[in-house]
């Protein structure tokens, strides 16, 4: 072996090693970081807009940008955040220390039991059997830990938001200098670094931000109908509903079926009615009128497929995995393009239209 390849070998085990170190100490804020590179992108022409009234001052245009989303997406995501966090509490406190409460949840758990078994009798046989207070127990002593986790992730969280600001801020003022230096070192050309970075730009822009705008509306219409048709602790559900919209094939339908359940089988049919009308009017048609408006063809990726990544994603990455799962998928697609264009330069399989 002579000494360049050596060298070569030395240099790649060495950028391999400091990767892999590189990767655990950026860990505790990457999930910061890929949502104020989400962010960059969305917000993309605000920053243009306020960058052209600067003239051209990258670094104001970044401050004022990252400023306006702090105070208009951040700050009404804290407050709700901390509105459904006290109705989280107050649930929690009167199953815990209220024995009405606790007894009216054993009652419509056990009416809903009953229900099953007599409209499902082979369900109670000897290999299903459904004991209310045990699960009751498990669900109350998980949701005890979950509560200590908030409380102790807290000083996390503000650390995440503040890297949030300062990368975004970043990624406004240099985006385009780190977008020329992925170019640049990259060993494909241009032209394919070019096509992937406008394939996952495309996505971003299409899927997600339409995926967290129609999440967003369907939980105020959630929390709306909650209110309206007295089901308890409509900012907390609602929440869970925007959160459960960004699940396709399940959606809203997630906590809208169990609230509509509750609502009959505790003697409120009317009002049970009532939500189950507000479910396929004001929250079922969001998907249909703005779906294809807010979604358009930005990820041409087949709804199977969108479905699989999505829930893949949420497994394999976390909460993250709804934005990372589509995000692979097309990353997948772009990279076949490129490999299709290189063995059959006329044939083109990943269609963009």
């Amino acid at each position: 072996m002579n000494q360049k390849k050596l060298e070569g070998y030395f240099l790649i085990f060495l950028i391999v090693g400091i990767l892999i170190l590189g990767y655990y100490i950026l860990l505790p804020f990457l999930s910061a970081f890929i949502i104020a590179s989400v962010a960059s992108v969305i917000f993309q022409p605000v920053y243009r807009k306020i960058l052209a009234l600067s003239g051209n001052r990258h670094g104001l245009s970044a401050f004022f940008t990252s400023l306006l989303l702090a105070i208009f997406i951040l700050v009404p995501i804290f407050i709700l955040g901390i509105q459904v966090f006290k109705e989280a509490e107050q649930l929690y406190e009167s199953i815990i220390f209220d024995n009405g409460a606790r007894d009216a949840v054993v009652e419509f758990l056990n009416r809903i039991s009953g229900f099953v078994e007599n409209s499902f009798p082979w369900l109670s046989s000897g290999s299903f059997s459904v004991d209310v207070n045990d699960y009751l127990g498990k669900a109350l002593s998980a949701t005890a830990g979950s509560l200590g986790n908030i409380f102790s992730s807290l000083a996390q969280f503000l650390t995440n938001i503040f890297v949030f600001l300062i990368t975004l801020y970043y990624l406004f003022k240099d985006g385009d200098k780190l977008i020329n230096a992925v170019i640049h070192y990259s060993p494909l050309s241009d032209q394919d670094d070019r096509v992937i970075l406008s394939k996952l730009q495309q996505a971003t822009n299409s899927s997600i931000k339409g995926s967290l705008a129609i999440g967003f509306i369907q939980g105020i219409l959630c929390a709306i109908g909650f209110t309206i048709f007295n089901v308890p602790n409509p900012i907390l559900w609602g929440a869970v509903a925007a959160i459960s919209a960004l699940i396709p094939g399940i959606g809203t339908a997630l906590v809208l079926t169990p609230s509509i359940l509750y609502l009959f089988i505790s003697g409120q049919e009317p009002l049970g009615v009532g939500l189950l009308l507000w479910s396929f009017v004001a929250v079922g048609l969001i998907d249909n009128l703005l779906g294809p408006k807010l979604i358009g063809k930005g990820m041409n990726l087949h709804p199977l497929l969108v479905f699989l990544s999505v829930l893949g994603g949420i497994i394999f990455f976390g909460p993250l995995g709804f934005i990372l799962g589509p995000l692979v998928l097309n990353t997948l697609f772009a990279l076949l393009e490129i490999y299709s264009r290189l063995i059959k330069p006329t044939v083109q399989y990943y269609d963009n239209r």
